[in-house]
């Protein structure tokens, strides 16, 4: 069985480990082990008899349910069947421009929607070096020191900007007074904001509050992360109607099923569920990190999402590799990342018990 690009491959996982799927403790897909919440499935409990029924063309309840979460006009709103559905959309209105600007590394999918309509992409890494001078002298071994500077606004005006924020892998959140400026030098900016949910409302950067001041800036958000429902596949994008009715008119019809629209219309609602995460998060994340720092031969990157990226002196596909086969446990390789290659991995944050695991096994791993 080929190596998965992404995390949550459990077929894959089982196969190398020699047990059975629902064996794996998986660390490799950035999914809160706090959900599905019970609105979740109660609302599509109750849904259940809609299958008869095709979905609403329109989605205007769920669409409205948005608006209200966001105080935005539902025609800003266009919902999708998940985040990668929506990227498709939005590499075609990509690919029209001179290029696309990527800050690397980037996720994967923005390349396969951009290679898909032959957009012509540049790459441009960000700094990833962080904490004491040492730590800085071995991060510069694997990554730039600093980021190329931009072309010249004479140029951007023709480009497209396609980012992520919190951004996928690192965990670094963009302050929104850094995006803002860039509104003004792209032809198209659009900020994927999948892992934004995690971060409380006081510390959240998100752009969708500025949205209809800025016809070239399109903010995608997915609902399958923060509320653990990546098999409905439900994401949105908050963009101006100009954009969202061309992209209607390029995709097939019914992308989002009953019961996933009945499901998110229950969560954006869901506050308790909404608060226990931003109550969990922190401090689990926090002694995660400090879990693995402590490991010699790791080092693990700050981040504000629900994820840590962590520098490896051993090959990450061995440490998977041993991972699997000896304790049941599946990481996050980062080899799709050709900027970090066999000297990374990226692990989600789950329970304290499940963390606690992860963190015996690799200390036992890494110190034979």
């Amino acid at each position: 069985m080929q190596q998965p690009a992404h995390g949550g491959n459990l077929a894959w996982a089982a196969a190398l480990a020699g047990c059975p799927r629902d064996a794996i403790l998986d660390f490799s897909a950035s999914i809160s082990p706090l959900g599905p919440p019970d609105s979740a499935i109660a609302a599509i409990q109750s849904q259940i008899g809609s299958l008869r029924h095709y979905p609403e063309p329109e989605y205007s309840e769920l669409r409205l349910a948005l608006s209200h979460f966001h105080q935005l006009p539902p025609e800003w709103i266009l919902p999708g069947n998940g985040s990668a559905e929506l990227l498709t959309l939005v590499g075609r209105e990509l690919a029209e421009l001179s290029a696309t600007i990527l800050l690397t590394p980037a996720f994967g999918d923005y390349y396969r929607t951009l290679t898909a309509y032959n957009a012509k992409v540049l790459e441009f890494p960000i700094n990833l070096g962080q904490g004491d001078k040492e730590t800085r002298r071995q991060n510069e071994v694997f990554l730039p020191p600093t980021p190329q500077p931009l072309p010249p606004s004479s140029l951007t005006k023709q480009y497209g900007l396609l980012l992520n924020n919190p951004h996928n892998p690192t965990g670094k959140m963009f302050s929104r007074q850094e995006i803002l400026p860039l509104l003004e030098e792209f032809a198209l900016v659009v900020v994927d904001e999948a892992f934004m949910d995690f971060v409380p409302p006081e510390a959240e950067q998100s752009l969708i509050s500025v949205v209809q001041e800025h016809k070239n800036l399109v903010v995608l958000r997915s609902l399958t992360k923060f509320y653990s429902l990546p098999g409905l596949r439900l994401g949105y994008a908050i963009a101006h109607p100009d954009h969202l009715s061309r992209w209607q008119t390029w995709r097939d019809p019914w992308p989002v099923n009953n019961l996933a629209a009945a499901a998110a219309i229950a969560v954006i609602s869901d506050q308790n569920f909404q608060q226990q995460t931003w109550q969990w998060l922190p401090p689990t994340r926090n002694q995660l990190f400090q879990g693995l720092a402590a490991i010699p031969g790791l080092q693990p990157y700050t981040s504000a999402a629900n994820f840590l990226l962590v520098q490896s002196q051993k090959s990450s596909l061995q440490l998977q590799q041993q991972l699997l086969q000896h304790h049941q446990i599946l990481i996050r390789d980062c080899l799709s990342f050709k900027e970090l290659g066999d000297r990374f991995f990226r692990i989600a944050v789950r329970s304290v018990s499940d963390n606690q695991r992860l963190l015996t096994a690799l200390q036992a791993l890494l110190n034979n």
